[in-house]
């Protein structure tokens, strides 16, 4: 699985014109499945995402996690995280989970999620969403489990 997490002020997912997930401070994570994942996967990516310190401390270092300031976390299903794109100038997706595994496995990630942590937001799996989102620094990571 890969993350590419973006520590935020604010974000939203709206999708037909209504917003289905929200967060202030926090960080949004786009997620990929690749079609080797396996929970193990999951559970791996969801330890680092929650504790990965890219929140500034009182000296102004990154130290702190999602978990230690309280922020939320907006979870979006990515599909095109797990493109091939080394050679040409068109992507492939043959190493991207099919559509039903992937789903699967990201629905097992928010639920996991949404167990271990108060602050889940989700994006909707195979809609046309349109993300909004304040980069904070900007502070972009890409994670992998």
């Amino acid at each position: 699985m890969i993350a590419l997490i973006q520590r935020v002020t604010s974000a939203s997912v709206v999708v037909e014109n209504q917003i289905i997930g929200e967060i202030e401070q926090g960080i949004l994570a786009l997620i990929g499945v690749q079609k080797d994942d396996q929970h193990a996967n999951a559970d791996r990516l969801l330890e680092r995402l929650v504790g990965y310190r890219i929140f500034a401390d009182d000296q102004d270092k990154m130290n702190l996690s999602v978990t230690d300031v309280g922020g939320g976390l907006l979870l979006v299903p990515q599909f095109t995280l797990a493109a091939d794109t080394r050679k040409g100038k068109r992507p492939s997706f043959s190493t991207a989970a099919p559509p039903q595994a992937g789903q699967a496995l990201f629905s097992y990630f928010v639920e996991r999620a949404k167990h271990q942590y108060p602050h889940v937001a989700t994006g909707e799996f195979g809609a046309d969403m349109k993300v909004s989102l304040c980069n904070d620094g900007p502070v972009t990571f890409w994670l992998t489990a």
